[in-house]
């Protein structure tokens, strides 16, 4: 039995690294490394990697979670994926302290591992909104002299509207209640993280 749940538990693993087809696990394994190596090479750490992961990671989850409804509000449904999406504009501001400008070849690196994991209309969604809200977030980066807390927490308040809207209606999931807890999902992120580096001076 213990054998058979360690085969079973190792084709799973194999199944969601090689989500196509098992027989894609070795060039999957080497796009890894070179990813990592490239992101490595680029000045990027382990801010990079977590970036480049969870893009990919977050629309793959957008494509199956399933909806989800508030106790008394049936008609509020949203997609759980929706209120963890705050974590990748927070994360991408700490990849670009790693990275500076070259945080948009990682964009581009997670965008492009989208496409293997999830539906093309996701992934093209995905790209599409992460451009827009990159280019707001780097600009503020680059061009204000506000503190990092505070270009974390402007950058989130500008740019997750318009991502947001764009992904959602790109994936064909465009409902006030997801659009409603996407945003509330990234703010509360925003916010938390904004809190904690305004309370270490940055």
């Amino acid at each position: 039995m213990e054998d058979l749940a360690g085969t079973g538990a190792l084709d799973a693993l194999v199944s969601a690294i090689a989500a196509r087809d098992p027989g894609d696990l070795p060039l999957v394994l080497l796009g890894y490394v070179l990813t990592a190596a490239a992101l490595w090479f680029l000045g990027g750490r382990k801010w990079a990697l977590i970036y480049v992961a969870l893009i990919p990671f977050v629309n793959w989850s957008f494509s199956w979670a399933p909806t989800v409804h508030l106790p008394g509000l049936e008609e509020f449904g949203f997609n759980p994926v929706t209120v963890v999406t705050g974590l990748v504009l927070v994360v991408r501001d700490f990849t670009q302290r790693e990275m500076r400008h070259k945080v948009l070849i990682a964009m581009a690196m997670g965008v492009a591992w989208s496409f293997y994991y999830a539906p093309a209309n996701i992934a093209l969604a995905s790209a599409t909104a992460f451009a827009i809200a990159e280019l707001i977030d780097w600009a503020l980066f680059t061009f204000t002299r506000f503190r990092l807390s505070t270009r974390v927490m402007l950058s989130s308040l500008i740019a997750a509207p318009v991502d947001t809207t764009v992904f959602l209606i790109g994936a064909g999931a465009l409902t006030f209640p997801n659009w409603l807890m996407s945003i509330i999902g990234k703010l509360f992120g925003a916010a938390v993280v904004s809190g904690v580096m305004r309370s270490r001076g940055e």
